[in-house]
């Protein structure tokens, strides 16, 4: 199931108002109205403001930023899933820093030691961005190392589960089917499904050299049935003609205990790496995916910062919160606030696919 947070931040505007009062009568608001919907803090640090024209220009590249970032934590959580299914495992609730995602959502704390407070905002845009592009890349090339080998293993077995006609038929024909010598040799018939019985009747009067009820069926499938027939080798290209005439399929075909062993152990070889490279994979998305939504949630800090600072003005005082969207606009002055934005106004709005307009900073995080 799909979980949906809102981040909001509203303005602390009344005189003598603080950020601890308004949460207050957040809370006090929500629970006369009977929303059982919970309510969290979502602490954004004092980050370095900068001049009016920096945070215009940053601005302008946060909603892509934005989306190329979430893009990515969703990319890791499918591909997770993936190699989860694939290896019968069930699926479990991913972690971020060692603990749950939602928890780790509703009790964020800014990490200094990574992005510290006073780094200019771009800076830290930046540190964000580079780090998610080097993880995509990453897992870019992960995946295509493991899904070649998955590619080869579904080669191996198309030609192993193919129709009669052209699939390989070695895993199909035992050492004591064939019978090889100096005179004698067996070759395999591919005979319609619906021809077997014409088959059986003629195969021993397509040529004077056949070896009477020689003939063996080793396989059928849904169109095809597989035969042997033995007769002398001097013979063999015109009993081919004779069949092909007749609308039967003489497959060319060596027994080799050799190549059979050696298919084996190809096989072998590819499943063992297939999984290793599947555990080896998984664990570094369970890793990237808490390093990605970690990143994610530092950006979304940055945003609501930079948003409330062009929609609020300085100096910074406004309430992030999670969860809520009626009662607030109260809290802003309703329909009459001055925090109403024209659609000529710059601002990030819409950020985490937010399409409304609202008097107060506000934007949707995703998560399935």
């Amino acid at each position: 199931m799909a979980t949906r947070y809102w981040i909001i931040s509203l303005p602390v505007q009344s005189p003598g108002a603080t950020a601890s009062s308004l949460w207050s009568r957040l809370q006090d608001s929500i629970s006369r109205h009977s929303f059982d919907t919970p309510l969290y803090r979502f602490n954004v640090p004092d980050l370095r403001v900068g001049t009016l024209d920096s945070l215009l220009a940053l601005s302008d590249d946060l909603v892509k930023s934005n989306v190329f970032v979430e893009g990515v934590s969703h990319k890791i959580r499918r591909q997770i899933e993936d190699l989860e299914r694939a290896g019968g495992v069930e699926s479990g609730a991913l972690t971020v820093d060692g603990v749950p995602v939602d928890t780790y959502l509703t009790r964020f704390v800014w990490d200094e030691g990574k992005y510290p407070t006073m780094s200019p905002l771009k800076e830290i845009v930046g540190s964000i961005q580079t780090q998610v592009a080097k993880i995509e890349d990453d897992m870019k090339v992960r995946a295509a190392e493991y899904n070649n080998v998955r590619s080869q293993l579904s080669a191996i077995n198309r030609k192993q589960s193919g129709s009669l006609a052209v699939r390989d038929l070695s895993n199909l024909v035992k050492p004591e089917d064939m019978v090889t010598s100096e005179h004698l040799v067996t070759l395999l018939a591919i005979v319609p499904k619906y021809s077997q019985k014409d088959w059986l009747a003629s195969y021993e009067s397509l040529d004077t050299f056949v070896v009477p009820r020689s003939s063996k069926k080793l396989y059928e499938d849904n169109e095809y049935a597989l035969y042997t027939v033995t007769l002398f080798a001097k013979v063999v290209d015109n009993f081919k003609v004779r069949a092909r005439e007749k609308g039967f399929q003489v497959r060319d075909f060596e027994y080799s205990p050799e190549a059979q062993e050696s298919w084996k152990q190809e096989m072998e070889k590819l499943l063992q790496d297939q999984e290793a490279m599947r555990t080896s994979l998984l664990q570094w998305c369970y890793a990237s995916y808490s390093e990605v939504f970690s990143s994610w949630m530092h950006f979304c800090a940055v945003c609501v910062f930079v948003e409330s600072i062009l929609r609020y003005g300085l100096p910074p005082s406004f309430l992030s919160e999670k969860k809520v969207r009626s009662i607030v606009e109260e809290l802003c002055g309703n329909v009459h606030s001055i925090y109403w934005k024209s659609e000529d106004d710059v601002s990030v709005a819409g950020l985490g696919g937010e399409s409304e307009v609202h008097p107060y900073v506000s934007f949707t995080i995703n998560f399935v």
